[in-house]
């Protein structure tokens, strides 16, 4: 394989390859070849990806069988609409394609277990987008390894995102969490357990090297009334034991435009023998106050109600009270480890099969909160997802 290592991108506008294509083609060893998906896709999803090609200058190769056959691709970018993310994957795997996945890597257990078997039967380089390469993740770490917390009894760990616009969403009648959901693609809102809940437990497993033994959960409906009509949840919280006996807590969830003066709290707590620490995206930042006017959210757009995609919102005022002051460097890129991994025969530190026990975790989450009860892992393989 030789540079530049050709870069094709499955799914496009509204997904986030509208942000990893940006990371692979500012990456010197890249270019990005095509985009592509399967022949028999939606016109809604056609008519993106088609828009997201012209918008980047890239040809649009209908059926992704031509765009896996071409010689100078050498990595696939995987965006598809989560029901269909396992079987693409697999495809691109059995391709001899390495695979560049979005979170959460897939919507079931057998499919996570899939992609798994297919990337490690042909050697593929697989890795799942996560946080673990950001600067306040990577403190956290260092922190873990120096032993300056002492041993570690619990971690707790936040990701919840200030974005869309909070309505009215009763809470009279208790939501009853189905145990096995199958539809996860909604125009205006996401399961939120899982859309969000994926950084922290990815985090978790990372920060603590250790796999998950328990899982106790809880999801619910406070803030968007999409999410009630769709029956989906804006907010759950996982407690969990790991094998190392520590016990794991994550929140996660949205929380709308005007909920937090950035993109919302994104942080670790580490609880040690030692004392407590705690890690932060918004931290050391800058608090900014002038005599503007206050921000105010951008207009809704019907296609994006939650605000969930760049594309749907160029132009809209960012938010300036907290000013990060961030460590720059090209590991702070997902992207730029994950080629440094192609190109040392390494395997990254969050690969398929580190993907494929984040969904785990996540769905057994949705078995405990249908069921209220703890639930074991790994999950019993001959348990049909129905």
């Amino acid at each position: 394989m030789t540079k530049p290592y050709g870069v094709l991108l499955v799914s496009g506008m509204m997904t986030h390859q509208e942000n990893y294509a940006d990371f692979f083609a500012t990456d010197p060893r890249c270019k990005l070849i095509a985009v592509t998906d399967e022949p028999d896709i939606p016109v809604r999803r056609y008519e993106l990806n088609r828009r997201f090609a012209e918008e980047r200058g890239l040809p649009y190769i209908e059926d992704i069988d031509v765009a896996l056959s071409r010689d100078d691709v050498n990595i696939v970018s995987i965006c598809a609409e989560h029901e269909r993310r396992g079987r693409v994957a697999v495809k691109c795997a059995k391709a001899g394609k390495h695979l560049y996945l979005d979170k959460p890597m897939t919507c079931s257990i057998s499919d996570a277990d899939s992609v798994v078997s297919a990337v490690e039967s042909v050697g593929v380089k697989s890795q799942v987008f996560s946080f673990v390469h950001q600067s306040w993740a990577k403190s956290a770490k260092e922190s873990l390894k120096s032993g300056a917390v002492g041993e570690l009894i619990a971690i707790h760990c936040d990701v919840m995102f200030a974005k869309g616009y909070a309505g009215d969403s009763p809470l009279g009648k208790p939501r009853k969490q189905d145990p096995y959901p199958k539809r996860f693609t909604f125009i205006d809102s996401k399961r939120e357990l899982r859309a969000t809940g994926v950084y922290s437990v990815g985090l978790i497993r990372w920060l603590t090297e250790s796999e998950i033994k328990t899982v106790f959960c809880l999801t619910e409906n406070y803030f968007f009334e999409e999410h009630k009509r769709n029956d989906v949840e804006d907010f759950g919280l996982l407690a969990m034991t790991l094998e190392n006996d520590v016990i794991a807590t994550v929140s996660a969830g949205r929380i709308g435009y005007t909920s937090h003066p950035s993109h919302g709290p994104m942080r670790v707590h580490l609880v040690g023998t030692k004392g407590l620490m705690t890690f932060d995206a918004g931290r050391p930042r800058v608090e900014v106050w002038t005599s503007e006017p206050p921000w105010t959210p951008p207009k809704i757009n019907p296609e994006d109600p939650m605000g969930f995609w760049n594309s749907t919102y160029k132009g809209a005022r960012p938010k300036g009270t907290w000013i990060p002051i961030k460590a720059k460097n090209r590991h702070s890129n997902d992207v730029g480890y994950f080629i440094d991994c192609i190109e040392n025969d390494t395997e990254s530190e969050v690969s398929a099969k580190d993907g494929a026990a984040q969904v785990e975790a996540l769905m057994a989450g949705y078995i405990s909160a249908s069921k209220n009860s703890v639930i074991s892992l790994p999950i019993p393989r001959n348990i049909k997802e129905v």
